[in-house]
C-alpha cells in the first residue's frame, strides 16, 4: 500500500499515455485520473460519442477504433505515431465477452481478437516508439485466467464448441502470457510491462452475459458485490506510474498484490513463445505462408 500511496499525486506533466477501452468503465476512470495529474492522454474507444465525451471531460484527445477490426488497430497505430513523438504508457484495457462463437472479418474468433490479438498488434506496431520512450505497457487481465485452459489449436478456431466464460478466461490467460513474453523479448530495452486484475468491477464487459446479468451489474442492486470503475482503475494507474519498474516487470497482480501463478500455463515459456508466433500470423505481422 505504501508504494500505491507514493504514486497518488505524482506529476505526469510531459508524459503521454494511451488508454484503450477508455470510452467507459475502468479505462475512462484511468484516463481522467492520469489527465488530472498532467499527462497528455489519448482516449481510445469503440463508441465515437462516448469516447468524445470521456476525452472532453479529461481534456484529452479521442481516437475511435473497433478492436474487432484489425484495420482499425493499424489505423489507430498510425494516428498515434503521427501525433505523439513519445508514448510513455500504453494501457491495453479494451476487452469484452460474447455468448456465441463469432468470426471477425479478419478470420479470428471475436473474443480472442478483441482481448488478445488486437492489443498484441497495437503494442507491436508501437514497439519502436515505446522502446525509444522507455515506456510502461500495462495489460488488463482477470482472475478468470486461474481456471482457464489455453489450447492454441482451438482458441482462435472459426468453428467448434464454445463457452463464453472459457473463451474469456483463455483470452485473459493469453494477456498474462503476452506480458511475460513481452518482458522477455524487451529485456534491457527500458520497456516495463505488467498485467493486473482490477477487481470485480461493474462495467460494460458483462453486457453480453445471459439472463440480463449486464443490467444487474450496473444497477444499484449490485453495489454490495461489485466495485465501481474508479476503484477498478486504481491498480492500472499504480502500475503505470510506480517508480519500481523492476519489481513489476513481467508480473501479474491481483489489484495491488503480486500473485504467484495459480495456473501452470501462465508460466509456460514454450506456450508463451508459441502464442507469440500464432499472434504474429493471425495479425499479419508475419506471413502465413
Amino acid at each position: 500500500m505504501a508504494a500505491q500511496e507514493q504514486t497518488q499525486d505524482q506529476d505526469l506533466t510531459g508524459k503521454t499515455v494511451v488508454v484503450t477501452g477508455a470510452s467507459s468503465g475502468i479505462g475512462a476512470a484511468a484516463a481522467q485520473r492520469l489527465a488530472a495529474r498532467g499527462a497528455t492522454v489519448a482516449v481510445v474507444g469503440r463508441s465515437p460519442e462516448r469516447t468524445a465525451e470521456v476525452a472532453a471531460k479529461a481534456g484529452a484527445q479521442p481516437f475511435v477504433a473497433d478492436f474487432a477490426r484489425l484495420d482499425d488497430v493499424r489505423k489507430l497505430a498510425d494516428q498515434l505515431l503521427d501525433r505523439y513523438p513519445t508514448i510513455d504508457v500504453l494501457a491495453n484495457n479494451a476487452g469484452g465477452a460474447w455468448p456465441k462463437r463469432t468470426v471477425t472479418d479478419d478470420g479470428n474468433e471475436l473474443t480472442f481478437q478483441v482481448n488478445h490479438l488486437s492489443p498484441f498488434l497495437l503494442t507491436n506496431l508501437l514497439l519502436e516508439r515505446l522502446t525509444r520512450s522507455r515506456a510502461r505497457v500495462v495489460n488488463t487481465a482477470s482472475t478468470t485466467y486461474r481456471m482457464a485452459k489455453l489450447d492454441l489449436d482451438t482458441a482462435n478456431a472459426p468453428t467448434g464448441s464454445f463457452n463464453q466464460l472459457g473463451a474469456y478466461g483463455a483470452s485473459k490467460l493469453a494477456n498474462i502470457l503476452f506480458t511475460r513474453e513481452l518482458a522477455r523479448r524487451t529485456e534491457g530495452t527500458g520497456i516495463t510491462t505488467a498485467a493486473f486484475h482490477p477487481g470485480v468491477v461493474a462495467t460494460h464487459v458483462y453486457d453480453n452475459a445471459p439472463l440480463g446479468f449486464g443490467w444487474f451489474v450496473r444497477s444499484p442492486l449490485a453495489r454490495p458485490f461489485f466495485i465501481q470503475p474508479d476503484k477498478g482503475a486504481e491498480p492500472l494507474v499504480h502500475l503505470a506510474t510506480t517508480a519500481d519498474g523492476a519489481a513489476i516487470n513481467g508480473q501479474y497482480f491481483h489489484r495491488f498484490r503480486l500473485e504467484p501463478p495459480r495456473n501452470k500455463q501462465a508460466v509456460d515459456a514454450d506456450l508463451a513463445g508459441r502464442l507469440w508466433t500464432l499472434s504474429e500470423r493471425a495479425t499479419g505481422l508475419t506471413s502465413t505462408e
